[in-house]
């Protein structure tokens, strides 16, 4: 990282982030531009490993990529504002970016998947139709690799 006075190093904080942040960006592998699509999700910590989840259809691009290549990137920010420092303008800012093996997971995985997304989005405990899952696909990905990054402007936080 280049500004390592803004990186986040400790895991606590990364999670932390992650909590505040309501949308996730997914970078996946196409030709001949990656493919990015944002995403509603949610997130667990086992073994010192931060999980992700997110849904969709059965079918379609992000499907299509994820079975061809599943080494993605993820991105979650939480966005602050702007401020005025030193004559310019800059972004005060969170920030989380993952790389990690995605996966179609199923049966009981894909329901606690989707219950942490519900969770997430503020919907805890969401008494949603267990059909769904039978025409839900719903992804995990486990992060192998994670870095935070923020910039606050001289005493913000």
């Amino acid at each position: 990282m280049r500004r390592s006075d803004r990186e986040i190093t400790d895991f606590g904080e990364i999670i932390d982030v992650l909590r505040r942040a309501d949308t996730i960006r997914l970078g996946l592998h196409d030709e001949p531009y990656p493919y990015v699509v944002p995403l509603s999700f949610g997130f667990e910590v086992a073994g010192g490993k931060i999980a992700l989840y997110f849904h969709g259809a059965k079918e379609g691009l992000k499907h299509e990529l994820i079975a061809e290549n599943p080494r993605v990137c993820v991105e979650a920010d939480v966005f602050r504002g702007y401020a005025e420092v030193e004559k310019s303008v800059t972004t005060e800012y969170e920030s989380v970016i993952g790389f990690g093996v995605c996966e179609l997971v199923g049966g009981d995985v894909a329901a606690r998947g989707l219950d942490l997304l519900l969770t997430h989005c503020g919907f805890e405990g969401f008494a949603y139709d267990r059909e769904v899952l039978d025409v839900t696909a719903v992804y995990k990905v486990t992060l192998e690799r994670v870095t935070g990054k923020r910039r606050f402007v001289a005493g913000g936080k």
